[in-house]
């Protein structure tokens, strides 16, 4: 698996770009869904500060256990890391926020995993997921491949995912990191294929980026 600081370099613009298209500050309680070893759980909880909260949900008891040792270097006791499968999700509460990225792609029923993210979001809050169009990316003019995920071009669905999801789309782009020659690009894709594509030139599977609010409680839509 691709370290997470190379991952975060070359795909750092979308997340940047969607919290801020948010507004996401603090007082914020958003959880992270299929949260990893917690790198964009611990964000999320330095931007919400001391008044809010981040629930870093995980099917792994390992991942679970990263992230709190994480949170815990950062300094950033309000992550309450959990060990759930997505399909299960479940929260004390309900968040401003849920947010996912590259998880759809392994998941069994993607839109399944969104019916379950919208459903502990507070009405009118948002969702927020970041998935890849896999083959779209290109090294030296061949397309990529992830013969190991279940979706690994859900990203060219998402927008209609979360409307079968019955939530209200507000924004959606898609990015995609490129290069050439030694770099953050062609690391990653070494790490990620375990082929070191030396001076080809690089482009990235695009990352579709949705934000989606949920119905308001006080119109039903």
């Amino acid at each position: 698996m691709p370290s997470l600081e190379l991952r975060n370099d070359v795909y750092r613009r979308p997340l940047a770009l969607a919290l801020a298209r948010l507004g996401f500050g603090p007082g914020w309680v958003s959880v992270d869904v299929g949260a990893g070893a917690g790198d964009v759980a611990v964000e999320l909880a330095r931007l919400s500060g001391p008044a809010g909260r981040v629930y870093a949900v995980d099917s792994s008891p390992l991942a679970r256990d990263e992230t709190a040792r994480a949170a815990a270097r950062a300094g950033e006791a309000q992550v309450v890391a959990l060990t759930q499968r997505a399909e299960e999700l479940a929260l004390p509460e309900q968040v401003d926020l849920a947010f996912c990225r590259f998880l759809l792609l392994h998941v069994e029923e993607p839109l399944a995993v969104l019916r379950q993210m919208a459903a502990v979001v507070r009405p009118g809050g948002f969702v927020v997921a970041e998935e890849p169009i896999t083959t779209a990316g290109r090294v030296d003019g061949r397309p990529l491949s992830m013969p190991a995920a279940r979706h690994q071009d859900v990203g060219a669905l998402l927008p209609a995912l979360f409307c079968q999801a019955g939530l209200e789309l507000v924004d959606a782009w898609a990015e995609a990191p490129a290069g050439a020659g030694p770099g953050p690009v062609a690391s990653y894709l070494a790490e990620l294929t375990e082929v070191d594509p030396g001076d080809d030139p690089i482009v990235l599977p695009p990352l579709v980026t949705v934000i989606a609010r949920a119905p308001s409680a006080a119109t039903g839509s």
